[in-house]
């Protein structure tokens, strides 16, 4: 059944994904960015990424904020404190014990990863 609707819907064309080869059969190189390191080293990256997102979503939204801010975003220290309405001596130490918990939320995903 699916391949019936399928013929029915016609599929979409992939050809300008496909490489493309010159006539004497030589493939047609385009200029392409170069991979940076294995599919599994990609993979690996990617998940990092993810395991990193929820546990910054863990943290209390004061110190998620200037984590944020700060280390994402790269915003200054005084900065910061401007957009949040606070002193730059509160950033600085709500970013300390930002960094601390994010530690200490990333330590079991890491110890397991790297037994």
């Amino acid at each position: 059944m699916r391949l019936r609707s399928a013929r029915r819907r016609g599929e979409e064309s992939i050809e300008d994904l496909l490489p493309r080869f010159a006539e004497d059969g030589h493939k047609v190189n385009h200029p392409t960015p170069g991979w940076e390191g294995s599919a599994e080293e990609l993979l690996a990256r990617s998940e990092t990424r993810e395991i990193v997102r929820r546990a910054i979503d863990q943290l209390p939204e004061t110190y998620r904020s200037v984590l944020l801010l700060r280390d994402i975003e790269e915003l200054n220290t005084e900065e910061a404190a401007r957009l949040l309405g606070v002193t730059e001596n509160a950033v600085k130490i709500r970013l300390h014990r930002a960094r601390q918990a994010l530690r200490m939320l990333l330590e079991p995903s890491f110890r397991r990863a790297f037994v």
